[in-house]
């Protein structure tokens, strides 16, 4: 291990340190000191295309820093930026909002904690904003930890606002029915009988026990459905399934990279609306109030990607001098 390395090594361990044991917490800069620190490294950027220009090339270990940095900093920065609402998104919204208290809502959560980062943000905000309204969840899951997910949303609401613990009462303004094996099955089963595939909640407790089920035989008993996905089973095969089948009426929240798969569906009328990505998390934060990790999140995302553009420019600029270079000698 060269010096520099293990020098760079102790300095990262000193403001570990630092910020755990010293500095205030949570650590926020103020909106004056975040736009002098876009500033500098805007700056700093013009001083490496110039000495691009000139020849003087930089390490990727540089780069591989401004990208740690565009990451990092944004969650420090007491910034706004501008989030604007697509079509999709706020169709989602429209569809929840345009239910009345005491609606019932089937949720299922169809993800793993690895695809959290770009789902979770979006569950919480529907919970939160479920419990406000009075609309009453059912959870369920075709991926066997997507309940866990959904307690963790459950969870995220009674946080953020504490009265919700006395005022949300589980098995009347929310059961968890848990996991149920058999992906497309399981959805068709569903379209006959709730009870078929949920005999009991994660609890143990009879179907026919939980005050929310009751009246409630199949999707015709639902009035909205809301799907999670980070694959299969997921939104694919909810449509196919139930929109197309028992005409139940869905919107999805999905995964930046399984998003364009949905698109069609949404295209097509068979999917009301469709959140896709951290991009459609802070949209749907936004639009019901409840800004928290996706606001923040696609703040460090959009950084890192005007770093990344950036750095194409110079890299660019230092393959053209090298050709201009060429053709002279």
């Amino acid at each position: 291990m060269r010096t520099r390395e293990i020098i760079a090594f102790f300095a990262l361990i000193a403001l570990i340190l630092l910020a755990k044991y010293v500095l205030p917490h949570p650590m926020q800069f103020s909106p004056t000191l975040s736009l002098i620190i876009i500033i500098l490294l805007s700056l700093t950027f013009i001083i490496i295309g110039v000495l691009t220009l000139q020849g003087k090339f930089v390490e990727r270990r540089i780069v591989f820093i401004y990208v740690g940095a565009a990451l990092t900093l944004p969650f420090f920065m007491q910034i706004e930026l501008e989030v604007p609402i697509s079509p999709e998104v706020q169709s989602a919204y429209d569809q929840i909002e345009s239910l009345n208290p005491g609606s019932k809502i089937l949720a299922a959560f169809d993800y793993d904690p690895p695809s959290a980062p770009e789902l979770q943000p979006m569950a919480d905000a529907f919970m939160k904003y479920c419990f406000h309204k009075g609309i009453k969840v059912i959870i369920m899951g075709l991926w066997p930890q997507g309940p866990q997910q959904a307690g963790q949303s459950v969870e995220a609401a009674f946080e953020d606002d504490p009265a919700l613990r006395d005022k949300i009462r589980y098995g009347v303004d929310y059961v968890n029915l848990g996991f149920q094996s058999g992906n497309e099955f399981v959805i068709l089963r569903m379209g006959e009988s709730f009870k078929a595939m949920f005999p009991a909640d994660i609890y143990g407790t009879p179907y026919d026990s939980i005050p929310i089920l009751r009246n409630v035989k199949n999707y015709s008993n639902i009035d909205y459905c809301m799907n999670f996905s980070a694959g299969k089973p997921g939104t694919q095969e909810w449509v196919q399934g139930a929109v197309d089948r028992f005409g139940l009426k869905l919107s999805a929240g999905n995964t930046a990279v399984q998003a364009p798969m949905i698109y069609p569906y949404l295209q097509a009328g068979q999917l009301d609306g469709l959140m896709g990505g951290m991009a459609g998390a802070a949209e749907f934060e936004k639009l019901t109030g409840y800004k928290d990790k996706a606001t923040t999140f696609i703040k460090s995302q959009s950084f890192a990607h005007i770093v990344v553009i950036v750095f194409i420019i110079i890299g660019n600029m230092a393959f053209l001098r090298g050709k201009t270079e060429r053709k002279v000698k």
